[in-house]
């Protein structure tokens, strides 16, 4: 812990002290706690910086011996040789005109600019969404031969990507079934 999370700790149990009973309003609460941090002297402060450098010696000692736990699957880190999925047809869209609302709007922040991409994508006709649609169908059906192409390499095949494959067998089926 540091030194000001120390000090925001016993700011905590004074203020319990003080009112039990009372809901804290915690942006309130952290506020008044700063202002207090930032006059409070350095012979206080040093109080809780010591706190801090025992809990930083304490930590070290127990992650000396820390052993982490068996069992945990560690995060698959993914080929970059396979085959990117391809954007859908709003983020196509979203490529577009991006480039447009940005030197329309040159203070406008990511999430602005965002906001106003959803905000155009839903107002945009079916019938001018369409080329988008399809420009995004295009690109799905050469990411899916990719990806069939470079699982044929001996690369194994992702567990999502199986259980589609077990359906689309399963539709097939069905289909021969009722002919």
């Amino acid at each position: 812990m540091s030194s000001y999370a120390y000090f925001l700790q016993i700011c905590r149990e004074e203020h319990k002290k003080k009112h039990p009973d009372a809901s804290v309003n915690f942006s309130e609460f952290f506020e008044k706690c700063s202002e207090r941090w930032k006059i409070i002297s350095a012979k206080e402060k040093a109080k809780f910086e010591e706190l801090a450098k025992q809990d930083k010696v304490r930590y070290d000692r127990e992650m000396k011996n820390y052993v982490p736990p068996k069992g945990k699957k560690k995060k698959r880190t993914k080929d970059p040789s396979a085959p990117k999925r391809p954007p859908s047809a709003f983020f196509i869209f979203c490529a577009d005109h991006r480039p447009k609302i940005k030197s329309e709007n040159p203070g406008l922040s990511i999430g602005n600019i965002a906001k106003k991409l959803v905000e155009m994508w839903n107002n945009t006709s079916a019938e001018d969404k369409q080329p988008y649609e399809e420009k995004a169908a295009r690109m799905k059906e050469k990411y899916d031969k990719d990806i069939v192409a470079y699982h044929g390499k001996g690369k194994p095949v992702p567990a999502t990507a199986t259980k589609a494959k077990k359906k689309d067998e399963e539709e097939d089926k069905e289909e021969d079934d009722d002919e």
